[in-house]
C-alpha cells in the first residue's frame, strides 16, 4: 500500500525520510513509539486480506471483527516488552521439476507488526540503498530493472555481463551481520530488541518448531528488507 494513501502515518514516515536524506550520519534514538495504534491500524489495512493464514489460523478478516481491541492489546504488550512473534508456518512451493523453494507464512499479528518495522527501516535505509538496485523494493520492480540494464548496455561501453546467484540467501542471513548494519543508523534499543524477536522466532516444519541461528524465512515482510541491508553492506 503506498505511504500516499495512510494520511497521518506517511506524514510521520516523511520526516523521518527527510531527516535521514539531510544526514546520511544521523543515528535514530526514538522509533518505537511509532507502534502505536493508529499506526498498526494503517499496517493492518495495508496487508493483503487473501494472504495463507500462519499457525495461528487467524485471517485478516477475522482479526479485523475486533480490530480496536486487537490492536490496543497488542499496542499494550509492545509498550511492556511482551510482545513474542509466533513461529512462521513453513510450506514449500515447487522452483523447479526437482526443487522445492520454502516459504515461512507468518501469523497475522506478526505480520500487522513486521509491516511496521519494514515501513521505518525502509524510510531511513531507501536513502542509502543505491540506485541500481531493484529487488523488493517500494515502487520497484523486475521491468525497471531490465530497462536500467538495457540502457547500460546501449550507452555504455560494456564488455560482459555477469549473472550470479546467491543459493539459499534467506536461510543463511546472519543475524549478527544484519543487526550490526541496521545500527549504524538505528540506535532505539527497544525497535532493535523487537527485530531481534523476530529474527529468533524460528517456523514450523512438520509439526516440529525449528529455532535456526541463521537465516529467516523467506516469504515475511521483514525478510525482504534484510535482503537489502545485506547487499548494500556488501556492495
Amino acid at each position: 500500500m503506498p505511504y500516499t494513501d495512510i494520511g497521518e502515518t506517511w506524514q510521520k514516515l516523511s520526516l523521518i525520510s527527510g531527516h535521514a536524506r539531510r544526514d546520511p550520519d544521523f543515528q535514530f534514538t526514538s522509533l518505537a513509539h511509532l507502534l502505536n495504534v493508529e499506526y498498526l491500524r494503517d499496517c493492518y489495512k495495508s496487508l493483503n486480506r487473501n494472504k495463507a493464514v500462519g499457525i495461528d489460523n487467524v485471517s485478516w478478516e477475522e482479526y479485523g471483527m475486533n480490530l480496536d481491541d486487537n490492536l490496543e492489546m497488542l499496542v499494550s504488550r509492545l509498550k511492556r516488552k511482551k510482545y513474542k512473534p509466533i513461529p512462521a508456518r513453513r510450506v514449500y512451493i515447487p522452483k523447479s521439476e526437482t526443487e522445492k523453494r520454502p516459504l515461512g507464512i507468518s501469523a497475522l499479528e506478526n505480520k500487522i507488526v513486521e509491516r511496521g518495522i519494514t515501513w521505518i527501516l525502509e524510510s531511513i535505509y531507501e536513502q542509502d540503498f543505491l540506485n541500481g538496485s531493484y529487488g523488493f523494493r517500494p515502487k520497484r520492480n523486475s521491468h525497471q530493472a531490465l530497462k536500467g540494464l538495457n540502457d547500460l548496455i546501449m550507452f555504455q561501453p560494456v564488455n560482459h555481463i555477469v549473472e550470479a546467484d546467491i543459493k539459499g540467501f534467506f536461510d543463511n542471513v546472519s543475524h549478527e551481520r544484519l543487526m550490526e548494519f541496521i545500527q549504524i543508523r538505528i540506535k532505539d534499543t527497544t525497535l532493535l530488541n523487537l527485530i531481534k524477536k523476530f529474527l529468533k522466532a524460528g517456523y514450523v516444519d512438520e509439526g516440529v518448531l525449528v529455532k535456526p541461528d541463521t537465516g529467516t524465512p523467506q516469504g515475511s515482510i521483514l525478510s525482504s528488507s534484510y535482503r537489502n541491508f545485506h547487499f548494500y553492506l556488501w556492495l
